[in-house]
């Protein structure tokens, strides 16, 4: 009786290695089960610091100015920020147009409708046709503080947190805040209603 058997290669041992195009794929395999696994279980944690449903639908608002006449002031909530909607006289007007650019500490016009280099006239403050209504976002440059309105040296708003005065069209003019107040995006949908944002 023969007991011989025929050589068989033996997988480990040192003279006949796996193949490693095959171990590769297996380590890609799991590699790539990983990483989507993972993907999977961060997901929620990604999707929650979305804006919520709430916060999107205020992602633009529609308000009725009519009664707001000249020298008087609105106060609204827009994306969770006070929006300041001033009907300027026409001496405020005036005011605002009589300043240099010179004199201005921050000469762009920081306002969403135009280009991002306009400069800070007062005509680039307001919007075309509506100069009279001056629509900014109320939070201070400096530090977020909301300035107070009909105040400060300049006529316009003061903000009393760190002495930031920014004249009638809303732009900084003395104290630490580097910037002038922010002119969201608006579109008067008419004389007596403007949508912001």
């Amino acid at each position: 009786m023969d007991h011989s058997t025929s050589a068989q290669p033996d997988s480990a041992h040192p003279d006949h290695p796996q193949d490693p195009g095959r171990r590769d794929f297996i380590y890609i395999a799991a590699a790539t089960v990983g990483a989507v696994g993972v993907g999977l279980v961060a997901w929620p944690f990604i999707d929650q610091m979305n804006p919520d449903e709430a916060q999107l639908a205020l992602a633009t608002i529609e308000v009725d100015i009519s009664a707001v006449e000249p020298g008087m002031s609105l106060t609204v909530q827009w994306r969770g920020k006070p929006v300041f909607i001033r009907h300027r006289t026409e001496e405020e007007i005036a005011a605002a147009r009589a300043v240099p650019l010179t004199d201005l500490k921050d000469q762009t016009a920081r306002n969403a409708n135009l280009p991002a280099d306009a400069l800070a006239t007062d005509e680039n403050r307001a919007a075309e046709g509506h100069e009279a209504i001056l629509i900014m976002v109320g939070v201070c440059t400096h530090l977020g503080c909301v300035p107070l309105g009909d105040a400060g040296d300049f006529g316009g708003w003061f903000c009393p947190c760190h002495g930031s005065h920014y004249d009638t069209a809303g732009r900084i003019r003395l104290g630490p805040a580097p910037f002038n107040l922010d002119v969201p995006v608006v579109n008067f949908l008419d004389d007596a209603t403007v949508r912001i944002g």
